[in-house]
């Protein structure tokens, strides 16, 4: 019996230790990333993503930092680079998980930084495939407001091709903001931003 508790003992100290090593890292790399060290925040979360594979969190991140860096590069092979980076991550928790809105999200954001980049080569090939994303993600969770403000930016962004009426497309921004006010993340490293983009868009929206 004593043997037993012991081990017991020892399994849950394990496991108490794992949580705070797993905290302690995700603390770690959104300092970096805070910093503005995007590399380094990438790394520290793909080290998470290796050690701890129960959570599609880190390589959610992964994907997050790398494609948030692309939407601010013009360099073709930085480019490719953060991306395809972005994209393995992804991956990953795609195959494990088909019905989480931020993986559809986040997947969307992917192909929109494509578009953003090179339009006339990736427009026509990625569009149909963003909006496919955001019906997926819209179909799980209708109320998240990332779900909601992502896909009424995306459609905004196409508009002038589309020739789509923007004004509804407005009032759903603003939808977003409400439901940014009101929305509870699972846990306390899970997707919370868009607000601030969300409230700027809504600035500008015609």
């Amino acid at each position: 019996m004593i043997k037993i508790i012991t081990i017991t003992a020892l399994f849950v100290c394990s496991l108490l230790s794992a949580q705070g090593q797993f905290e302690q890292g995700m603390g770690k790399a959104f300092g970096l990333w805070a910093a503005g060290k995007n590399t380094e925040a990438s790394d520290q979360f793909e080290r998470i993503a290796s050690a701890e594979k129960t959570s599609w969190l880190p390589n959610y991140y992964v994907a997050l930092v790398n494609t948030t860096a692309a939407f601010g590069t013009q360099d073709k092979d930085k480019m490719n680079l953060l991306l395809t980076k972005a994209q393995n991550a992804l991956d990953i928790e795609m195959i494990k998980d088909q019905n989480n809105a931020e993986l559809y999200v986040m997947q969307a954001m992917i192909n929109t930084a494509w578009i953003v980049f090179d339009p006339m080569t990736n427009g026509m090939k990625l569009s149909g495939k963003t909006m496919e994303m955001y019906a997926k993600a819209e179909a799980i969770a209708p109320e998240n407001p990332r779900v909601v403000f992502g896909k009424a930016e995306f459609q905004i962004g196409g508009a002038k091709w589309t020739g789509i009426d923007t004004k509804p497309l407005c009032a759903e921004i603003e939808k977003s903001i409400g439901l940014f006010a009101t929305f509870k993340p699972e846990t306390p490293f899970s997707p919370k931003w868009g607000l601030d983009r969300a409230t700027e868009a809504l600035k500008n929206c015609k």
